[in-house]
């Protein structure tokens, strides 16, 4: 078996774990999103078949443990786990310069059932030292010193994730992200300006968007991120939010984008037309939600109300 069959073999099974979790609400934290090291650097026919054995063995292994009913279930399913973590160390003792052997040890590693990220980053940094090239890794390294708040690591790391798989949504999504999240960290850097910072990750959101047209999570996030600018865009915001409702059919997404339309049609003055479209929000599940902006609606009329009301300085 060549390293170049392997490899397509090798896309078709290796699963892999990445930093952002993208839903329709938000997107922060850690989630699961497919991503492949390809398994060439020191990849011997031997070792690569190995692999590919190993990774269809743990596909099934975990799709059985993601379908457990309950905590007992789970645990009957561990001692496999186990054996999987085994299989991986014999084959590195075996095949210590397989970079993507290192490489889906460590991504299994970063999965819920077997978490143990510590060890993940090691291991994946093992992996990027013996092939510089692996995009996937040097994604899901960003993803784990992001959440050690090694935010500028991570810039670099999704920097160069993306500078080798340009076309992957993703990376372009973690650079507007960790560029968002970590702006503050930015700034005392004195490297990077706001002005540089807010073009920077609008860019960077706005190509994830433009790659994964059908990931209105990735919109919705780029939707957002109006608000954080040194100086909000609400003009833009609310464009962003009005095409991404006409492109929503479920009644819950829709009308949490419109809670969206109404908070920056308040920020524009528009407190009539807020008003009334916070008011056409009818889902249960949006209850909550709903009446904090009532809320932040309330609070910024007592401000003003309080302002208008305070006694001018006597002239002197």
């Amino acid at each position: 078996m060549s390293c170049h069959i392997s490899a397509l073999l090798l896309l078709a099974l290796l699963p892999g774990l990445v930093l952002v979790r993208a839903d329709s609400t938000a997107a922060s934290g850690v989630n699961l999103v497919s991503g492949q090291p390809r398994p060439d650097a020191g990849g011997t026919p031997e070792a690569v078949e190995a692999l590919a054995e190993l990774v269809g063995r743990q596909k099934v292994i975990m799709a059985e443990a993601r379908q457990a009913k309950d905590a007992s279930e789970l645990e009957d399913v561990r001692p496999r786990l186990q054996k999987v973590v085994q299989s991986y160390e014999d084959l590195l003792q075996k095949h210590g310069d397989f970079a993507a052997a290192w490489a889906a040890y460590g991504l299994f590693l970063c999965d819920p059932l077997v978490e143990d990220r510590r060890v993940a980053l090691s291991l994946l940094l093992k992996a990027n030292g013996l092939d510089s090239d692996l995009p996937v890794v040097k994604n899901q390294i960003g993803v784990l010193m992001a959440e050690q708040g090694r935010v500028i690591d991570a810039l670099n790391y999704f920097l160069a994730a993306s500078d080798l798989a340009p076309r992957e949504p993703l990376y372009h999504f973690q650079i507007g992200l960790v560029l968002d999240e970590g702006r503050d960290v930015f700034l005392k850097t004195k490297a990077w300006s706001p002005e540089t910072i807010d073009k920077t990750l609008l860019e960077a959101f706005a190509r994830a968007v433009e790659l994964a047209p059908e990931r209105t999570d990735y919109a919705y996030r780029a939707a957002e991120a109006y608000y954080g600018l040194a100086t909000p865009r609400w003009e833009e915001a609310l464009g962003k939010w009005t095409a991404l409702e006409d492109r929503l059919e479920g009644r819950i997404e829709v009308q949490a984008v419109r809670l969206h339309r109404a908070r920056v049609l308040w920020k524009q003055g528009l407190a009539a037309d807020a008003r009334e479209l916070a008011a056409s929000v009818d889902a249960s599940e949006l209850s909550g939600s709903r009446e904090k902006l009532r809320a932040e609606f309330a609070a910024d009329d007592a401000d003003e109300a309080a302002k208008t009301s305070a006694p001018k300085e006597a002239c002197k």
